[in-house]
């Protein structure tokens, strides 16, 4: 698929009904999100990679809300009407992002393994400011990021996705999630949000994950059993379900 304003995107199905974009998170790229996820039936699913990961050019940033004006951009430079913005952890801070300052854009927003704030652990910002700790906090952060159900396979295809991604993007993603925080905000992000959160996420907990959906005021929350903070790679046709109910939900 084509690169437009440098962001590289594949689009999974054409469809009359809403577009559906896919925003993955920090250090990832579209493949972050399954293919049950990607082929939603029905509608038109659009997954991006973010500028300087997987396959689109230019920088990564470290802010959220440079983030989601590039992705506002791309979105209009695609004619794409109201779409519904699903954005995984850094994805989905730049869903809400989005959906607070360009509303007219956004029919709903599903939010995976996400929250008002994303605090980022010290020693995951000190691995990652370095080329030589790089690959001392990949295995961080994935160790972090699963389930102890899920299989050593599957943190190994997410690790090796990450090693990918070059160090200072990385970084600079991190250093974006440290400064979000919507907290005083959430209550004018007037849209319907499906909120997805694994029961053992450690880098999103439960709780925080539960004061997002506690203060957007049409949001319902899903815990999704034997998952971690990858959610929608560890229970992908879970995942895939919910948001193909909250989609016809959106378009009935």
């Amino acid at each position: 698929m084509p690169l437009l304003d440098e962001i590289y995107y594949h689009e999974y199905q054409q469809s009359e009904q809403v577009p559906v974009v896919l925003i993955h998170g920090a250090g990832g790229n579209h493949l972050y999100w399954p293919a049950e996820v990607r082929r939603l039936a029905g509608y038109r699913v659009i997954a991006l990679d973010l500028p300087g990961h997987g396959k689109s050019t230019g920088r990564g940033q470290q802010s959220i809300a440079d983030y989601a004006e590039q992705v506002v951009r791309w979105m209009r430079s695609l004619f794409l009407p109201r779409a519904v913005v699903v954005g995984h952890s850094m994805g989905g801070a730049i869903a809400l992002q989005i959906g607070l300052d360009h509303p007219e854009l956004v029919l709903g927003l599903g939010l995976v393994g996400t929250s008002a704030r994303l605090k980022v652990s010290p020693r995951i910002l000190e691995e990652t400011a370095h080329s030589t700790t790089f690959q001392n906090a990949i295995d961080l952060i994935i160790e972090g990021s699963f389930s102890a159900a899920s299989s050593e396979r599957l943190k190994e295809l997410a690790a090796q996705r990450m090693a990918e991604t070059r160090q200072t993007v990385l970084y600079g993603d991190f250093l974006a999630c440290q400064e979000f925080d919507l907290t005083d905000r959430l209550a004018e992000i007037q849209k319907p949000a499906l909120v997805i959160c694994g029961q053992d996420d450690q880098m999103t907990p439960l709780r925080y994950v539960q004061f997002l959906a506690d203060h957007l005021p049409e949001a319902r929350l899903e815990i999704v059993a034997r998952a971690g903070h990858m959610v929608m790679l560890e229970q992908p046709v879970q995942v895939a379900a919910l948001l193909q109910d909250f989609l016809s939900s959106l378009t009935r």
